[in-house]
């Protein structure tokens, strides 16, 4: 069969469009829209990551996280085998494999992939024909009233996650699409939406 040369990138780049990266700020909350969408809605694939931290209990390999050594995870950045990867807290390392995301869109599934903002970047590089969503806080207020009200951080801690948020928001132009998270389900139908996907109904309760 003769092969054509031209058909190539539009292929490679229309698969990329099943990818859907989303981030965003500190304390957003891209965990908890990420997790209502894994929970609410099957057909979205949810990316999962490899680390080099020990499985805490109940976790199991391959579906909470792709457990690795440090030798292993070496030879797999060595092997350019992830779509990005970060050291974390200055310890653990953790990385998105390519392949385990071209294998989910090659079963047709749409995959969504919530990371860091360096981590977007890295991915932008690797697949620019992946869809960029930036998660942004309903207002600036909201995000501080957010992130003080979780009190897991020290005062210290929290005055530097939110000058770490301001770096962070001025980063929105950079994307494709911008989710307000003023109300978790809403945004994570917004965000099924822009992935191709129908959000659900709902069923009122009144």
């Amino acid at each position: 069969m003769e092969h054509i040369e031209g058909h190539e990138p539009d292929r490679a780049r229309a698969k990329e469009s099943w990818l859907t990266v989303l981030a965003g700020p500190t304390a957003v909350g891209k965990g908890t829209v990420s997790t209502y969408i894994r929970d609410t809605y099957p057909e979205v694939w949810l990316s999962v990551s490899a680390t080099t931290r020990e499985p805490r209990p109940g976790e199991t390999d391959g579906v909470h996280y792709f457990f690795k050594t440090a030798e292993e995870f070496d030879r797999l950045v060595t092997e350019g085998a992830f779509l990005e990867w970060a050291v974390v807290h200055g310890k653990n390392r953790y990385g998105t494999l390519r392949s385990s995301v071209e294998e989910a869109i090659a079963e047709g599934r749409r995959v969504l992939l919530e990371i860091d903002l360096q981590g977007a970047r890295q991915v932008k590089e690797a697949m620019p024909g992946a869809r960029f969503v930036f998660l942004a806080p309903p207002s600036w207020e909201e995000m501080v009233r957010r992130l003080v009200g979780r009190g897991t951080e020290s005062p210290e801690e929290q005055q530097r996650r939110l000058e770490t948020a301001k770096i962070e928001l001025a980063a929105e132009p950079e994307f494709d699409f911008t989710v307000v998270n003023d109300d978790v389900r809403r945004a994570a139908d917004e965000l099924v939406s822009l992935m191709g996907l129908t959000p659900h109904a709902r069923q009122s309760t009144r």
